[in-house]
C-alpha cells in the first residue's frame, strides 16, 4: 500500500479544510521566526547604538541609598574636593564634573522645556566619540553666556521648522524654592555657538549644555556637582578603577560602567526573547489543535473507507501509519510556508521601524536577523508539533473494527 499517496489524495480531496489546518501551522511558525528575526535585530541595532560611548566611560552620581536603616549609607556631595580625589586615583586619565536640572527656554515667541548639564564642553568627545555639529558651530568653554543645543531641541520631532540655530539668542528661566519654600525664578541670555548633529543618545540630543560656571550661577547648585564622568586609562582598566571608588567611597557614590548598562541591557533582551517564544509555541499549540481536531473529523467521515483497507488486508500499523502521514505532509508544508512567510513578514515589518541611528545622518530601519539554526528549530517545532496532533486521531482509526466499520451508513 503507498501510504504517502493515499494520504496526500485523502488531504487534497477535502482541501478546504486541509488548507485552514496548514494555514493555523503557517500562522504560528511565521510568528514565531517574525519575532524571533525583529527581537534578535533589535538587540543587535541597541548593542551598536550603545557601542557609540567610549568604552573606557565611567558614570559616578551622588550616593546609593537603602531602605534597610541598618545598612543605609549618607549620600556623599560631589564638590572639588571629591572630584580632585577621583581624579588622583590609579588608572584614572581625566574626570569631567557636571550639575545637571530642568529649565525652560525661549526663542523668538517659542517655549521648551529642557535639561540642562552644567560641563567643559571639550570633554563632549570623550564621552561621545562621534559627535558632530552643524556648520558654523563653535565650541568656547569658557563664555559663560555660551549654549550648544542637542539635535532634538534645536530641531523639534514634528516641527516644521528649527526652534534654534547657531547664533540666536535664547533665555533660560530656571524655577526654584528659597529657603523659606517660596518659588523663585532665575533668568540668563545665552547665544548658541553650537547645534548638535543626531547623535543617538538621548542624553545630549534632547539638552542643552552650558559652561560649568554658567550652570552653577544659574541653577543655584553652591559648587556641588551631580554627577562626575570618569574617563579610565582604557576598557581594560574600567572595572579597577570601578573597584578603587567602591573601597575609597563605598556606596556613598553611585558607579555605574557601560558594562553595567550592557548586563541590563542584555537581561532585558532575554526576558523579551522569552516572552516572544511563549507567544510563538502558544501559536504553534493553537495549530496543534486544529490538526486534532482536522484528523478527527477526517477519521469520523472515512469510517467506510478505513473498514475498506482493513477488508482488503490494512493492518492496525497501516492506518496508523496513513493518518500520521497525513500529519506529517501537514507539518512539512505548513513548517516550509512559515519559514518563508515570517522571514518575508519581517523584513516587510521592519520598514515600520524608523528609528535615528546614533550619530548623523537620516533614521534607518531595524533589519530582523536570521540565523539557520533557529530557522531549522522553528521548522523542527512545527513539524514535531504536528505529527504529536495526529498520533491520537491516528490511533483511533487504528483501533476501528473493520466490521463494525462497514455497517456505518
Amino acid at each position: 500500500m503507498d501510504v504517502f499517496s493515499l494520504a496526500f489524495d485523502a488531504l487534497v480531496d477535502r482541501k478546504v479544510r486541509t488548507a485552514l489546518t496548514i494555514l493555523m501551522v503557517v500562522l504560528g511558525s511565521s510568528l514565531v521566526v517574525v519575532l524571533n528575526g525583529l527581537s534578535a535585530g533589535q538587540s543587535a541595532f541597541l548593542e551598536k547604538q550603545f557601542n557609540v560611548l567610549a568604552a573606557n566611560v565611567i558614570f559616578v552620581s551622588s550616593g546609593q541609598h537603602s531602605y534597610r536603616s541598618e545598612s543605609s549609607s549618607a549620600s556623599l556631595i560631589i564638590n572639588s574636593v571629591i572630584v580632585n580625589r577621583i581624579r588622583q586615583l590609579p588608572f584614572v586619565e581625566d574626570t569631567s564634573p557636571s550639575y545637571s536640572g530642568s529649565i525652560q527656554i525661549s526663542s523668538q515667541g517659542n517655549v521648551q522645556h529642557v535639561g540642562v548639564h552644567g560641563m567643559d564642553p571639550t570633554k563632549i568627545p570623550e564621552i561621545l566619540p562621534n559627535v558632530e555639529y552643524v556648520d558654523g558651530s563653535t565650541i568656547r568653554p569658557s563664555d559663560n553666556a555660551a549654549m550648544i543645543v542637542g539635535d532634538t531641541v534645536a530641531n523639534p520631532p514634528g516641527a516644521t521648522t528649527s526652534f534654534v540655530s547657531v547664533g540666536q539668542t535664547v533665555q533660560a528661566t530656571f524655577t526654584y524654592a528659597d529657603p523659606a519654600g517660596k518659588q523663585e525664578q532665575a533668568t540668563k541670555s545665552f547665544v548658541v555657538t553650537a547645534v548638535m548633529k543626531p547623535s543617538g543618545n538621548n542624553y545630549l540630543d534632547n539638552s542643552v549644555i552650558i559652561s560649568l560656571n554658567a550652570a552653577d550661577q544659574l541653577l543655584r547648585k553652591s559648587e556641588k556637582y551631580d554627577s562626575v564622568t570618569v574617563l579610565a586609562q582604557g576598557p581594560e582598566y574600567v572595572d579597577a578603577v570601578q573597584k578603587e571608588l567602591t573601597a575609597q567611597f563605598g556606596q556613598t557614590l553611585g558607579v555605574v560602567t557601560p558594562k553595567a548598562i550592557m548586563a541590563v541591557r542584555e537581561q532585558t533582551a532575554s526576558g523579551n526573547a522569552m516572552f516572544v517564544l511563549m507567544i510563538g509555541i502558544i501559536a504553534l499549540v493553537v495549530g496543534a489543535v486544529g490538526i486534532v481536531t482536522t484528523l478527527y473529523n477526517s477519521v469520523t467521515e472515512r469510517i467506510r473507507e478505513i473498514g475498506t483497507l482493513k477488508a482488503i488486508g490494512a493492518q492496525n500499523t497501516d492506518v496508523l501509519s496513513l493518518f500520521i502521514v497525513e500529519a506529517v505532509l501537514i507539518g512539512i508544508i505548513g513548517a516550509t510556508l512559515g519559514i518563508i512567510t515570517g522571514v518575508g513578514g519581517g523584513y516587510l515589518m521592519s520598514l515600520f521601524t524608523s528609528v535615528q541611528t546614533a550619530g548623523p545622518g537620516p533614521e534607518t530601519h531595524i533589519a530582523p536577523i536570521y540565523v539557520m539554526s533557529d530557522l531549522a528549530k522553528v521548522w523542527l517545532l512545527s513539524v514535531t508539533l504536528s505529527i504529536l496532533a495526529g498520533v491520537f486521531p491516528a490511533w483511533k482509526a487504528s483501533k476501528l473494527s473493520p466490521l463494525v466499520a462497514l455497517r456505518r451508513d
